[in-house]
């Protein structure tokens, strides 16, 4: 299955996020799971989110992955939202 997880960053994290980011895309790199994966950007082209598409099992896989993010451990993110993705196109 697919799932679309969509994470806000914390206000003023992006320190934590350039600090992260190098262990964070070896995870992504090195998962199987990632289709897809991005960051979000704000009006002023900073990153300020991700966008990363799983292809897993079950939900509890993707929600494992997300347990397993650097970000994620590091305390960057505001919100994390895993939504089951039918891709259509692409």
């Amino acid at each position: 299955m697919l799932v679309a997880l969509i994470a806000r960053d914390k206000p003023g994290a992006l320190p934590i996020r350039q600090e992260n980011r190098p262990a964070h895309v070896e995870y992504l790199k090195s998962s199987p799971a990632v289709q897809q994966a991005g960051p979000l950007l704000d009006d002023a082209g900073q990153m300020c989110g991700s966008l990363i598409v799983l292809d897993v099992t079950e939900m509890a896989d993707a929600e494992e992955w997300v347990a397993g993010d650097p970000y994620g451990k590091a305390g960057l993110f505001a919100s994390v939202e895993l939504i089951p993705w039918n891709r259509v196109i692409g």
